[in-house]
C-alpha cells in the first residue's frame, strides 16, 4: 500500500475515532444529566417533605406551648383570686378592728365629757360649801378648805380605791385576752410538724457478711471509723442494720455518709476509711452551707453574712432535747413575724432575732460560755444590728427585755418549745434532773433553800446568813459548781447563785 493512501486511511481512522468519542462523550454526559436532574428531584421531594413534617411538628409544638402557656395562665388567675380574696379578708379585719376602736374612742369621750360635768357640779358645789362654812363657821377659806377636803377624803376614799382596783382589774382581763387571741391566731396560722430526733443512726447493710468486713482483724477497722469519726459503732445482732451513736449529730451524720460510701466501694481498710471520712466531711460542710442558705431564703432574710449562715446552717445537726434546732429558728421567725405584724413591732428585726436566737449552739461545744453569750460575741463579731442583738439575748431572761423585739423572740421560743411532741425530754426525767440539782445544793451545811430554775440552766441557793459569810459564800458556790460537774450529766453549763441577805423590818406608826 501506498504512504499517501496509509496517510489517508489513518486520518479517516482518526476522524472516525473523534466522533465515535464524541458521541460516547455526549451519551455519557445525557446520563449523567439524567442522573443529577433525578437526583436533584428527590432532594426536591425530601425537602419538600422535611419541611412538611417540621411544618407539622413546629404546630404540634405551638399548640402545646399554646396550651401551656393557657394553663399556666388559669393558674395565674387563681393565684390572684386566691390574693384578693386574702386582701379582702384582712381589709375586712382591718375595718372590723378600726370600728372597735372608734367604738372605744367615742365611749372614752363620752366618759370624759361626764367626769367633766361631774367635776363641774362638784366645784359649783365646793364653792357654795365655802361660802356657807365662812358665814357659818367664820374661818377663813383656807381653813374651811382643809375642813371640807378632810371630810370628803374620809367619805369617798374607799369607793374611790375600790372603783380604781375594778378598773385595774377590768383591764389586766382585757389585755390577757387579747393577748391570748393574738397568740391563738398566729399559732394557727403556722401549722408545722413537729419530730424528735435521738442520738443514734442506722446504717442499713445489704448481707450479714459485711459486718465481718466493717469489724477487720482483730477489730482494725472498726476502731479506726470510730476515731477518725468521733463516734461509736455498734455491731449486734440487728439484722440488715449497723448503729453509729454519738450525742453530736454532725459527727453521727459523717459517719453515716463515709460507711455508706465504704459499703458501696466494696474496700474497707484503715486508709480507705479516712479517706471516706474526709470526703464525708466536706460533704457535710457543703450540706451545712446550703442550709443555711435555704433557711434564710425561706424566712425571707438575705443580708446576713454567708459565714454568719455557716453558722446557721450547722444548727440543722444540733438537737435540743429531740428538737431539731435548725426547723425550731425557723417556726420561731414565721411566729415572730406574724407577731410582731400584729403588734406594730419592727418585724425584720423579729424575725432575724429569732433565727439567730440560737446561733451560739452551733460551736458552743467548742467555746465556753452559754450559747446566748456566745451567740451575742458571734453577733458582734460580724457587725449585726445592736437591735438584733437585743432580741435574741433574752430569750431565757438572763438579760433584761430592752425592746418589744425581745419581749416577741422570748414568746415564740416558748410557743415553739412547748408544742406537743416537739421535744422528747420527758416529765420524770426533767423533774429527776432539777431534783438532784437541788438536792447537790442543800447538802451543804448553811443551806436554808434551793431553787433550780431556767429548765434546769441555773441554780440560787439562799444561804442562812449568820452561818455563811461573804468569803463562806464564795467558796460555797465552787464546791457546789464542782460537785455537780462530777456528779451530773448535762448539756451546756448550769449557773450557780448563792443569795446571802440580812433584812431588819420596823415598822412606824
Amino acid at each position: 500500500m501506498s504512504t499517501p493512501l496509509i496517510i489517508v486511511s489513518i486520518a479517516l481512522f482518526f476522524a472516525a475515532g473523534v466522533g465515535m468519542g464524541y458521541y460516547i462523550r455526549r451519551l455519557v454526559a445525557a446520563s449523567r444529566m439524567s442522573s443529577i436532574e433525578a437526583r436533584l428531584k428527590k432532594l426536591v421531594e425530601d425537602s419538600k417533605r422535611e419541611a412538611k413534617d417540621l411544618l407539622i411538628e413546629a404546630k404540634e409544638k405551638a399548640a402545646k406551648t399554646l396550651d401551656e402557656a393557657k394553663n399556666e395562665e388559669r393558674e395565674r388567675q387563681k393565684e390572684i383570686r386566691r390574693l384578693e380574696e386574702r386582701l379582702i379578708e384582712r381589709e375586712t379585719s382591718s375595718d372590723r378592728r378600726m370600728d372597735e376602736v372608734q367604738r372605744k374612742e367615742k365611749d372614752t369621750e363620752t366618759r370624759i365629757e361626764k367626769v367633766r360635768g361631774i367635776k363641774a357640779e362638784w366645784e359649783e358645789k365646793r364653792a357654795q360649801a365655802d361660802k356657807e362654812l365662812e358665814r357659818v363657821s367664820g374661818l377663813s377659806k383656807e381653813e374651811a378648805s382643809r375642813e371640807i377636803m378632810t371630810r370628803i377624803e374620809k367619805e369617798q376614799s374607799e369607793d374611790m380605791t375600790a372603783r380604781l382596783r375594778k378598773l385595774e382589774v377590768a383591764g389586766a382581763e382585757e389585755l390577757e385576752r387579747r393577748a391570748r387571741a393574738i397568740l391563738a391566731t398566729i399559732i394557727q396560722r403556722l401549722a408545722t410538724a413537729t419530730t424528735s430526733e435521738v442520738t443514734t443512726t442506722t446504717v442499713a447493710i445489704p448481707s450479714e457478711d459485711l459486718k465481718g468486713k466493717i469489724i477487720g482483724r482483730e477489730g482494725r477497722n472498726i476502731k479506726s471509723l470510730e476515731r477518725a469519726a468521733g463516734v461509736e459503732i455498734i455491731v449486734d445482732d440487728t439484722p440488715g442494720a449497723i448503729i453509729i451513736s454519738a450525742f453530736d449529730p454532725i459527727r453521727r451524720q459523717i459517719a453515716k455518709t463515709a460507711l455508706e460510701t465504704l459499703i458501696h466501694d466494696g474496700r474497707i481498710q484503715p486508709a480507705r476509711i479516712e479517706e471516706a471520712v474526709e470526703k464525708a466531711r466536706n460533704e457535710i460542710e457543703k450540706q451545712i452551707k446550703e442550709a443555711g442558705e435555704q433557711a434564710a431564703y425561706e424566712v425571707g432574710i438575705f443580708d446576713f453574712d454567708p459565714r454568719l449562715l455557716s453558722l446557721i446552717g450547722r444548727l440543722k445537726f444540733r438537737t435540743s432535747y429531740g428538737q431539731n434546732v435548725l426547723q425550731h429558728s425557723i417556726e420561731m421567725t414565721h411566729l415572730a413575724g406574724m407577731l410582731a405584724e400584729e403588734l406594730g413591732a419592727d418585724v425584720a428585726i423579729a424575725k432575724k432575732g429569732a433565727l439567730v436566737h440560737d446561733i451560739g449552739k452551733a460551736v458552743d461545744h467548742e467555746v465556753t460560755g452559754t450559747h446566748v453569750e456566745i451567740g451575742r460575741r458571734i453577733l458582734q463579731k460580724f457587725n449585726v444590728d445592736v437591735r438584733v442583738i437585743k432580741a435574741m439575748q433574752s430569750h431565757h431572761e438572763e438579760y433584761p427585755y430592752e425592746t418589744i423585739e425581745s419581749q416577741i423572740v422570748q414568746t415564740v421560743d416558748a410557743i415553739s418549745a412547748s408544742r406537743p411532741g416537739a421535744r422528747r425530754d420527758t416529765l420524770e426525767s426533767y423533774l429527776k434532773r432539777l431534783g438532784d440539782l437541788e438536792k447537790i445544793a442543800t447538802d451543804h451545811e448553811g443551806v436554808e433553800k434551793a431553787y433550780a430554775i431556767s429548765a434546769g440552766r441555773e441554780i440560787r441557793i439562799f444561804v442562812t446568813p449568820e452561818k455563811i459569810g461573804d468569803l463562806e459564800a464564795r467558796d460555797l458556790a465552787r464546791s457546789i459548781a464542782t460537785r455537780i460537774e462530777s456528779e451530773l450529766k448535762y448539756p451546756g453549763e448550769i449557773k450557780v447563785t448563792v443569795i446571802r441577805e440580812s433584812r431588819v423590818i420596823e415598822f412606824a406608826r
